[in-house]
């Protein structure tokens, strides 16, 4: 199962990379477990979940010019019992860290 969140920030910078750097994302049972190199053209990371329910990934992109990060959450079954907890700790973690400069999240199942 696979299903896109798109985050629309209203500031200036990666949020990609505020979010890859911030260890907080602990306290929403979230973990980086790779990234991209620095200086390419848009990074990409992949966050885990360390809920027991929350089997999956989330693969995050920024695209700079656009101010858009977008982040495919990818579950290895059909359950949508994972994902749906995955995806509830991460935009919890983005609204309680980051909500004064997201203008937008829009999540489209797959």
């Amino acid at each position: 199962m696979q299903t896109l969140i798109q985050v629309l920030a209203s500031k200036s910078g990666s949020l990609r990379q505020k979010i890859v750097n911030d260890g907080r994302l602990k306290n929403c049972n979230l973990s980086v477990s790779r990234e991209k190199k620095k200086g390419r053209t848009h990074g990409w990371a992949k966050i885990h979940s360390e809920a027991e329910e929350g089997y999956g990934a989330i693969n995050m992109e920024w695209y700079g010019r656009s101010r858009m990060l977008i982040c495919r959450v990818i579950t290895r079954n059909s359950s949508r019992k994972s994902a749906n907890v995955l995806i509830a700790d991460f935009i919890r973690y983005l609204l309680a860290y980051h909500g004064g400069s997201i203008q937008s999240v829009n999540i489209l199942p797959r």
